[in-house]
């Protein structure tokens, strides 16, 4: 396992756009979130420490403001990579079931998408507002470990901050994980 931060990115890049399809084998786009205020992209994948500690706060985050119209979506760029088992289609559904997944996972089979908003670990980030522009990058919090020793919530900060009008701090905190397993 090879841990890496997420690259610091220049805030107010527009959304890549792509089109997948999720594991109810519906196709995804950004179109397909245009009544949302705010589009979470998390790039996430089955058998990562890192995402499988972090994924029930997901899900929190997700149930706290679906009714403020933020969206996360999950993305699974390592799937089909034939030296992770644990990375298929199939499998997603499986661990999506497990972690009782509150939000679209998604297949990125190419990893053209990854490449397109320049994902480097699992969990990686990504924060648009309403114009689909880059408002934060970052971690989801302090602890990715614990959840018991978690003293600073950036994630749910920055949501908070938009869903009231208001911009996130420019001073964000990569998140870390396992790398991209790129073919």
């Amino acid at each position: 396992m090879t841990l890496l931060e997420s690259l610091k990115l220049k805030l107010g890049l527009p959304a890549p756009d792509f089109k997948l399809k999720g594991i109810d084998n519906e196709m995804y786009s950004l179109a397909s979130f245009a009544d949302k205020k705010v589009l979470v992209v998390v790039f996430m994948c089955n058998h990562c420490p890192y995402v499988q500690a972090v994924w029930s706060r997901l899900n929190v985050l997700q149930e706290k403001y679906t009714d403020q119209a933020v969206q996360f979506v999950g993305i699974n760029p390592n799937v089909n990579n034939p030296d992770y088992a644990e990375e298929t289609f199939d499998l997603m559904k499986v661990y999506a079931e497990k972690y009782g997944m509150k939000f679209p996972y998604l297949e990125d089979p190419g990893q053209e998408v990854a490449k397109l908003y320049e994902a480097q670990c699992t969990p990686d980030i990504y924060v648009y507002d309403t114009d689909r522009l880059l408002v934060y990058h970052g971690r989801i919090d302090d602890n990715w470990k614990d959840e018991t020793q978690v003293t600073s919530r950036e994630l749910d900060a920055a949501l908070g901050l938009l869903v009231a009008g208001k911009k996130p701090s420019d001073v964000q905190r990569p998140s870390m994980g396992c790398s991209i397993k790129w073919r």
